[in-house]
């Protein structure tokens, strides 16, 4: 199913502070009996989000009105650990857009990629500088924009490049899965096919 199409996004973040952040952090493995991806974000990071007692942690990013936006801004080693796809889906499910780190598990990348979500990697210094606008004013913008591949604190005017696979950047910004690419280069494919026929 084609997701929603990827334009510049400007919103406020939930900062999660924490290095070496796992899947199973991200999405507890009790809560993957689903095949469906919906209804994933009600358990994100739910062993934080909730005590023993299943009352939520007041302590925690997700719990604190003050936090809002569909940017995730998380410290460096996002997303290591297991395989599970289920992780970005709970990501994607909650409503974040973006997941900025210094660094990201190469498998959560691509899941990420792959839902819908824009993994956002950059540099140390760049990261502990969003952390500390977010310290200084809970309501700062970041811009992300994947036109240029630049995120930018809207407060101070810094940006940073980021990278991604051209091929994940145009299934982004046009809202396409596998399959919606593979469709959307038909008459290519026709023309090179027939071509090819000519010629032999």
């Amino acid at each position: 199913m084609p997701t929603e199409k990827f334009n510049t996004i400007e919103s406020s973040a939930v900062p999660i502070n924490i290095e070496n952040i796992d899947t199973d952090q991200i999405i507890p493995a009790r809560f993957l009996k689903s095949t469906s991806k919906e209804g994933f974000g009600k358990n994100l990071f739910r062993d934080w989000r909730y005590d023993n007692k299943n009352q939520p942690s007041n302590d925690f990013p997700l719990n604190d009105s003050k936090f809002l936006g569909t940017i995730l801004i998380a410290a460096k080693n996002f997303g290591c650990g297991s395989s599970r796809e289920h992780a970005a889906w709970a990501i994607a499910d909650y409503g974040f857009r973006v997941v900025v780190s210094s660094f990201f598990a190469d498998i959560f990348k691509n899941n990420a990629l792959n839902n819908g979500i824009l993994p956002v990697q950059i540099s140390e210094a760049f990261l502990e500088k969003m952390f500390n606008e977010i310290e200084k004013d809970t309501t700062t913008k970041f811009v992300v924009d994947l036109h240029t591949q630049t995120i930018k604190i809207a407060s101070t005017d810094e940006s940073e490049f980021f990278e991604i696979n051209k091929y994940k950047k145009d299934c982004l910004l046009n809202g396409y899965d596998d399959i919606d690419y593979l469709i959307s280069k038909r008459y290519e494919i026709e023309a090179f096919e027939n071509n090819r026929e000519l010629s032999n």
